[in-house]
This record gives structure tokens, C-alpha cells and sequence, in this order.
């Protein structure tokens, strides 16, 4: 059994992937590090909301920064973000073509 710590910083890490606008700059920077503009382009949303998402994923250490002058470029940070994101988004593709639209969204 997994300890009450081990556990909460579990939950809390899932409840902030509970965010499509999150799931998406997660599964941007997993293709390469990146900054806020372009991760804005990416996934159709103001560098504002772009800020506002990357920290909370960073307080909770599912992204990384790398500041160069006056940019800071995201990336994720280790293999475990990529496989979870894998799990959840092909875990949603399966639940969609077996079964028709996922019934949320």
C-alpha cells in the first residue's frame, strides 16, 4: 500500500491534469521544449491562460523551466509525465472509437 503522501501528491497531480487546456500544453512540450507564446499558438489559448496553467503543472513538478536572458523555455520533465499522458489520451482513443464520442467533453 502506498503511503498517505505518496498517495495526496497523486490525487493532487491528477487533479491538475483534470484540464484539457493542460492535458494539451503537456502534450506540446512533450514534443520539445517550448515557450508561453508558442505554446499559446499550439493549443489556442492566450500566453496569459498559457502562464497562468504552466504554474500550477510547475508547483507541482509535471513541468520543468529553462530561463535564457529574458525567456523562460518549458519542457516536461522525466518519462513518467510522457507515459501517464500515453495512458490517459490513449486510454480516451480506445473508449472513443470502441464506443462512440467519450459521453464528457
Amino acid at each position: 500500500m502506498p503511503g498517505d503522501d505518496q498517495v495526496r501528491v497523486a490525487a493532487e497531480s491528477l487533479r491538475l491534469l483534470a484540464d484539457p487546456t493542460r492535458l494539451k500544453i503537456l502534450w506540446a512540450l512533450l514534443q520539445g521544449e517550448s515557450s508561453v507564446a508558442c505554446l499559446g499558438e499550439i493549443v489556442g489559448a492566450t500566453p496569459t491562460a498559457v502562464s497562468q496553467h504552466l504554474a500550477k503543472l510547475r508547483l507541482a513538478r509535471l513541468v520543468s523551466t529553462r530561463r535564457e536572458g529574458t525567456f523562460i523555455y518549458y519542457s516536461a520533465p522525466d518519462s513518467h509525465v510522457a507515459a501517464l499522458l500515453d495512458h490517459v489520451l490513449g486510454h480516451a482513443g480506445a473508449r472513443e472509437t470502441s464506443e462512440g464520442p467519450a459521453p464528457f467533453g
